[in-house]
């Protein structure tokens, strides 16, 4: 009778690695990191959890571990850029902002920089300059009327991109030359420019390359900005709180060395002055 050899039993197969098990990569702390960064921006996070929360991830060796950073945070929305971001014309039933009258008589008058800008803005330029531009200015309502008057002077008018421009106004022998422009967006601010210009001349025109939603991406990098410098100078008094523990530490070691070799002596001292 020939007996068979029985097969050997197979191995089990090892078990699946649980998604929270899995190693982190540099990329997936990169992307997390990213994440809390525009949390940061948004206001979701003070300055000191976003640094707790850093700590956290590059210290992380699994994805679990990335998890509860990001537990309370929205998740991010592919796409978010290409398109004017959500609030960035911060329209709202905030309380009316009253006109504003930039004259220039034989002088200058401006009006520029971030500035919250009103339903309605009168410029005068006689025998001077105005100049209003509106291309980092937050727009709290979507009709903004400018009306100008250059009379042998000047008026001009810079706006974002992203904004629609229209005009209604005349030239008796001077220029009132508004290049108009509609926006893609239906929700974006609309300034009118009306007025005339005798002997003087009224412009305005988009400023090519800002657009509104840059304001906002300048207002998270400030705020990102005002962090670094926060967490430099907390880091800053960490070193010197460190420094001056390390210096008072080697003082009190040498008081300890200098006590201990003032008794050595003390007892020399003792020995000897017992065996004369």
């Amino acid at each position: 009778m020939k007996l068979t050899k029985p097969a050997p039993a197979a191995k089990p197969a090892p078990a699946p690695t649980a998604d929270a098990d899995i190693r982190a990569s540099d990329a997936d702390r990169d992307r997390v990191a990213a994440i809390l960064r525009e949390a940061l921006a948004e206001g979701r996070l003070d300055p000191e959890e976003h640094a707790e929360r850093i700590d956290v991830v590059y210290r992380a060796k699994t994805m679990g571990e990335l998890e509860p950073v990001l537990r309370d945070l929205p998740a991010p929305a592919d796409g978010a850029r290409t398109a004017p971001a959500e609030g960035a014309y911060e329209y709202g039933p905030a309380a009316p902002i009253p006109d504003q009258n930039l004259v220039a008589i034989f002088s200058a008058s401006t009006r520029k920089g971030r500035w919250r800008v009103p339903a309605r803005i009168n410029a005068v330029a006689i025998f001077g300059s105005v100049e209003i531009d509106l291309t980092e200015a937050v727009f709290p309502q979507q009709q903004v009327t400018i009306n100008a008057t250059s009379l042998f002077g000047s008026v001009e008018i810079r706006v974002p991109e992203n904004v629609t421009l229209r005009s209604s106004g005349s030239g008796v022998l001077g220029s009132f030359e508004i290049e108009t422009h509609e926006a893609d967006d239906d929700s974006a601010p609309q300034v009118q420019v009306n007025g005339y210009a005798v002997l003087g001349s009224v412009e305005a025109r988009p400023k090519r390359g800002a657009w509104i939603r840059d304001l906002r991406d300048r207002l998270r990098e400030d705020r990102l900005d005002r962090h670094e410098r926060f967490s430099g100078d907390r880091r800053e008094k960490y070193e010197r709180h460190i420094e001056e523990r390390l210096e008072r530490h080697g003082r009190m070691l040498e008081e300890r060395l200098e006590r201990h070799e003032r008794r050595r002596a003390e007892r020399r001292e003792r020995r000897e002055g017992r065996f004369r």
